[in-house]
């Protein structure tokens, strides 16, 4: 990602009124602040503005966990770190999505693949020194914030 070899396409707006927003991977604290990267504001005292930011990019991780939750718990294989390259390793992934995906339309939906996915409801956050600049992440928290980002209801889960 750092080395710019990942093809990502180039900053848009994500409204009318917004200027352009780098594309981004959703990461944790264990990632660090980088240009195509989203983690969450660090430290315990953080404005509204900030707390707003971290709990709308949980809901973003929330849905990659679950996803990653159900692969793990059908296919075993993933419960364990894979000895094999890079490119095997991806084969080995997309081969559990395509057999995921190909099980759900032949059995139908099991509930049962669901139970015991949790994501992350409380985001317990870490102290990392970052340079201070306007960031991806600065630019999304303004949108969260304004009437056009704004969701009505994100004020009472925080």
């Amino acid at each position: 990602m750092n080395t710019g070899s990942l093809n990502i396409p180039a900053p848009k707006p994500i409204s009318r009124t917004s200027e352009p927003l780098n594309y981004s991977f959703v990461g944790d604290e264990a990632f660090g602040l980088s240009e195509n990267m989203l983690r969450p504001y660090s430290g315990k005292h953080l404005d509204f503005g900030k707390r707003i930011f971290n709990y709308r990019l949980s809901r973003a991780r929330r849905c990659t966990e679950c996803t990653f939750g159900l692969l793990t718990n059908r296919w075993r294989i993933l419960h364990r770190p894979l000895n094999v390259s890079i490119e095997f390793a991806e084969d080995i992934v997309k081969a559990c999505c395509i057999l995921h995906n190909f099980v759900r339309q032949r059995d139908g939906f099991n509930f049962h693949d669901t139970l015991n996915i949790t994501g992350p409801e409380n985001i317990e956050n870490i102290h990392m020194p970052v340079l201070r600049k306007i960031t991806t992440r600065d630019k999304l928290k303004h949108f969260f914030l304004s009437k056009e980002g704004a969701l009505s209801w994100q004020e009472n889960r925080i």
